[in-house]
């Protein structure tokens, strides 16, 4: 069976509610006082909000699947659709704070979702951006009264079509976008002061990078290049790299100027071969006496969509366990990913339970800071 995507869901359940209160934002104390004088109907803004994007994926149940939060904070807003989901904690009593939503995001990044969802305002996105900075794909369902930052969908349906898409197999392209804030006080007083606070990775539509266009269609080639040259800008002199097999991993050796394998494993470190096409006894000595950390870059073979298990043997179960399941890097051109008309890349390492560990959602650098985020499967 292909990949489920795993989502992680946490609703802000005070997001909103101080625009209709004429207060600016859902922020501060007291906003909270304000809102517990509020009948229970009159707080459902965000939920009803998250609804609307979750309805949208009932076409996909069976190929997605929610952790949550309980009560207002994520479950309410499951009950009655036509989705798996399950419940990793509980929300408090009364009314939620931003420290309540931080202990869930904490949980649910620690529960190997492959992306959160959350509802709320710019003040969520900053609760959000503290516990997960860019480590796990985010998307915003807009619920609050701020909305400047750029991790929101345009609306919940919005949300919904994105990741549908996502589960569907299409290309979705995945992007830094920024995370911002104003200053609620001053908004008050009519004094508009905007925050930049970091950025996170944002699903958002495919689409190709001006500079890799050909009449409209990628040129393999230069997307090649590109990726080459966005992965040799970013390494890391002190980590240790293992380049797997191919064409497009051959173009990331070529723009550091060092000879390459192209049907073999070559490990490299601070500008030199440690060793060339090497094989598993050499990739475990190599790993154990790594004095820093190491990264292993594969791509994906065309047609057959496989990322392990086929003409890249040298990683072996042991291999891949030995750098980190966190520490692989994917690399291929939209072309090779969109030939796979909508199936998942492959994984058969001959080692059932590794396969499954590796199944779910993987980004993917598709060109020049260019990523998509896409399925992984054990089984086409």
């Amino acid at each position: 069976m292909s990949a489920v995507l795993h989502i992680g869901l946490v609703v802000n359940p005070l997001a909103g509610l101080g625009g209709s209160l004429a207060m600016k934002g859902s922020d501060g104390e007291d906003l909270r006082q304000r809102v517990a004088a509020l009948p229970p109907q009159a707080r459902d803004r965000a939920l009803q909000r998250t609804v609307r994007a979750l309805q949208m994926l009932q076409p996909a149940a069976g190929s997605v699947r929610f952790s949550c939060w309980a009560g207002d904070m994520g479950e309410r807003a499951l009950q009655g659709l036509a989705l798996d989901y399950e419940v990793l904690g509980d929300a408090p009593a009364n009314l939620t704070s931003a420290t309540d939503t931080r202990a869930a995001v904490t949980q649910l990044a620690a529960a190997g979702i492959d992306l959160l969802l959350f509802a709320g305002g710019d003040g969520t996105a900053r609760d959000v951006f503290d516990v997960v900075g860019e480590r796990c794909p985010v998307l915003g369902i807009p619920a609050g009264v701020k909305m400047h930052s750029a991790v929101f969908a345009v609306s919940p349906e919005a949300a919904g079509e994105l990741l549908l898409r996502l589960v569907d197999g299409g290309l979705v392209g995945v992007q830094a976008q920024e995370v911002r804030d104003i200053d609620e006080t001053a908004f008050r007083q009519g004094i508009v002061r905007s925050r930049f606070y970091g950025e996170m990775m944002v699903p958002s539509e495919g689409h190709y990078l001006q500079h890799t266009k050909v009449g409209g269609r990628e040129d393999p080639d230069l997307a090649i290049a590109d990726i080459a040259a966005w992965q040799a800008q970013g390494m890391n002199p002190e980590c240790t790299y293992l380049i797997g097999p191919g064409s497009t991993t051959a173009a990331i050796m070529h723009e550091l100027g060092l000879p390459n394998t192209l049907l073999g494993v070559d490990v490299i470190r601070g500008g030199q071969v440690l060793a060339a096409d090497a094989d598993e006894a050499t990739l475990l000595q190599l790993l154990a006496e790594a004095p820093g950390p190491t990264q292993l870059v594969a791509t994906v073979i065309g047609g057959q969509g496989h990322l392990f298990g086929r003409g890249n043997q040298q990683f072996s179960p042991a291999v891949i366990r030995g750098v980190g399941l966190d520490n692989i890097t994917v690399v291929a051109a939209k072309s090779k990913i969109t030939a796979l008309q909508g199936r998942p890349l492959l994984v058969d390492t001959n080692d059932a339970a590794l396969d499954r560990e590796l199944c779910g959602y993987r980004v993917i650098n598709t060109g020049y800071d260019d990523f998509v985020l896409y399925r992984v499967s054990a089984r086409d």
